[in-house]
């Protein structure tokens, strides 16, 4: 008997948030990432790791509250969180040409590429799943497919979202449905293993 695919997912927590905040799906930040795994879980698949790659916003305190109680519920699920950090910069206007100092979100596209690279050279996977739309992951995902050709690499489109480019290099790719959000939600009321509980955040019902 054939024993199970190792599979890790590698999430990119701020494309399903962005892709969830801008659409009609905004009630279904309040995610269960495993659970949200589980849905692109094959029969043949055995869920080793789910690997949450996000960031805090570092203007919003009520935005940060909210998300931190997220993390913690998903930790305590077993989910891997991995952080990026976001930074400002200055633009310039196309219009008006005026310069303007806004936040970037940077390093979640290294990180993924860097544990997307090690767990395969530690041979920790023999399928990764990205759930992104992220096309400066291509490097990294080629650079997989070139040493460890052996290993599956298949990506989810985040609801809503475009992914031509990395869907072209990975050749597999199914695209995340409403159904995958309401159904992959945290209860409202979530009791941590330690004792703590957590509630579903207002604006997020």
């Amino acid at each position: 008997m054939q024993s199970s695919k190792r599979t890790i997912f590698f999430i990119d927590g701020l494309n399903v948030y962005h892709a969830i905040k801008n659409s009609r799906f905004n009630q279904y930040k309040w995610l269960d990432y495993w659970e949200l795994a589980k849905k692109f879980t094959g029969q043949k698949d055995g869920l080793k790791g789910v690997l949450y790659f996000t960031a805090y916003s570092v203007w919003d305190n009520e935005k940060i509250k909210r998300h931190k109680r997220l993390v913690l519920a998903n930790r305590d699920r077993g989910v891997d969180v991995i952080f990026g950090r976001f930074r400002r910069v200055t633009r310039n206007c196309r219009q008006c040409r005026k310069k303007y100092q806004t936040f970037e979100e940077k390093r979640t596209d290294v990180n993924i590429a860097i544990h997307l690279l090690t767990n395969a050279y530690k041979d920790s996977y023999d399928k990764a799943v990205l759930i992104s739309g992220d096309s400066d992951i291509i490097p990294a995902v080629q650079a997989v497919k070139q040493a460890f050709p052996e290993k599956e690499i298949s990506l989810v489109i985040p609801v809503g979202g475009k992914a031509h480019e990395l869907a072209q290099v990975i050749g597999s790719s199914i695209r995340m449905k409403e159904v995958h959000l309401r159904t992959s939600q945290l209860p409202n009321t979530v009791t941590l293993k330690n004792g703590v509980v957590l509630q579903r955040p207002g604006e997020w019902h």
